[in-house]
């Protein structure tokens, strides 16, 4: 039994042993191959670009100036069959960091050799050449391991004693006295030639300005001419414009009279019509409504004038008639009260002794009810006296004095009584 092993185009699968028990060796890339367990053994190889990043600390130039240089190179494994067996051979069954160790001192120790062999200036100066130069001479060296160097290049150039600083001062210097040197003779130059081109310059501009002068002169004395011809065809033109348009508007003026007499006579005739209509339309909406308001008025005035006559001899007949009622019924009640005065009077003629001390005895409950109703509060009586015969005294002095009052509150004389008048002598 066995199973199918595919590998992409960033790997390399080997593959070795089989069924009948060989050492050839399968080599595939972005690919797939057939393996028997227990009988193919299987390995895989990066083939990805990989990064080193060589280093050497202060090596001793040509000059024995020590120096520091750091450097970038880009290295893959290369994918011929037979380098690529190659670079199996040696790394088969590592790690990439394995493998980067191994190719980055290959790099550092061809990078140390060949720093000896330069001088700073040539090393700083031409840094191109410099990474060519190490790349040239450790290619062969890791092209026999499989590997193949893609790119080399020199990051950084630096020392401890400021050599590379001196020297670019000393060059700094150099160059920037050069340059002040060019600089002046440049602007020496620059003035001899700018005066000399100003010299030329102020030259043709007198000649310049001289031929313009006379140009401008001549053009103005060819303008004044002109002008003058000009001036005097526009006056004559102006003059026969201005005659022409005075005739043209006098016509234009009579033409305008008429137009105005015509507009004035259609004018009367509409303010005539206008006058009429304004009449007639006064007539119809403020003289027929004021002639037909004040006959409104006229005639609300006298039915309000009827109306309060009416209403005054109504009022009138009412005094008259309740004056009328009132009178008769004073005469009706005086003539009854009359009436009953005098068949009172004649009661009391037909009555007898008797019947008047009957009726005043029928009163008597009356009057004794009314003058002892204060006394219905009264708890008790106390007569203070020392003497017993002083009360009787006393009872009849009320005796004595009850006809005088009786008579004041009924009117009836009690002590002509033939019975109390016995009573009171017997008393």
């Amino acid at each position: 039994m066995g199973n199918c092993l595919t590998v992409g185009p960033n790997e390399a699968l080997v593959v070795s042993g089989g069924c009948s028990g060989s050492d050839t060796k399968a080599y595939i890339v972005g690919g797939w191959a057939w393996a028997w367990w227990c009988v193919t053994n299987s390995q895989r190889l990066s083939l990805e670009v990989m990064t080193l990043q060589p280093r050497c600390e202060d090596v001793e130039t040509a000059e024995g100036v020590a120096i520091t240089v750091t450097g970038v190179a880009q290295v893959r494994v290369m994918t011929e069959q037979d380098l690529l067996a190659v670079a199996c051979e040696q790394f088969l069954g590592k790690s990439v960091r394995e493998v980067k160790a191994v190719l980055l001192q290959t790099l550092e120790g061809h990078l140390r050799s060949i720093l000896g062999t330069l001088t700073v200036e040539q090393i700083y100066q031409d840094r191109d050449q410099f990474a060519k130069l190490v790349r040239d001479v450790a290619a062969p060296d890791v092209g026999r391991m499989g590997i193949e160097i893609l790119s080399f290049t020199i990051k950084d150039v630096y020392d401890k004693l400021n050599y590379l600083s001196s020297l670019g001062k000393t060059q700094i210097a150099a160059v920037q006295r050069d340059a002040d040197i060019g600089v002046a003779e440049a602007e020496r130059d620059a003035g001899i030639r700018e005066a000399e081109c100003k010299k030329e310059m102020m030259d043709v501009k007198f000649l310049a300005d001289t031929k313009m002068a006379d140009s401008k002169r001549e053009l103005e004395l060819q303008k004044a001419a002109f002008n003058q011809e000009i001036n005097t065809k526009r006056a004559q033109s102006q003059l026969a414009y201005e005659l022409q348009a005075a005739k043209e508007q006098q016509k234009i003026r009579l033409e305008e009279i008429e137009i105005e007499v015509v507009q004035r006579k259609k004018q009367i005739t509409i303010e005539e019509k206008e006058i009429d209509r304004t009449e007639k339309e006064l007539t119809a909406t403020v003289k027929r409504p004021a002639e037909a308001e004040a006959y409104k008025m006229q005639q609300l005035a006298e039915g309000q004038k009827i109306k309060t006559v009416l209403i005054a001899q109504a009022d009138a007949e009412k005094i008259r008639k309740i004056g009328e009622a009132e009178a008769c019924s004073i005469e009706a009640v005086g003539k009854a009260q009359a009436e009953k005065m005098r068949l009172k009077a004649e009661a009391y003629q037909q009555y007898g002794e008797a019947a008047k001390t009957a009726l005043v005895l029928e009163a008597l409950p009356k009057i004794a009810s009314k003058v002892a109703a204060p006394l219905a509060k009264t708890n008790e009586i106390v007569i203070l006296s020392g003497d017993g015969g002083r009360v009787t005294d006393e009872v009849n002095r009320l005796l004595a004095e009850l006809p005088v009052s009786v008579n004041a509150l009924t009117g009836v004389d009690l002590s002509k009584i033939p019975l109390l008048q016995k009573m009171t002598s017997a008393e």
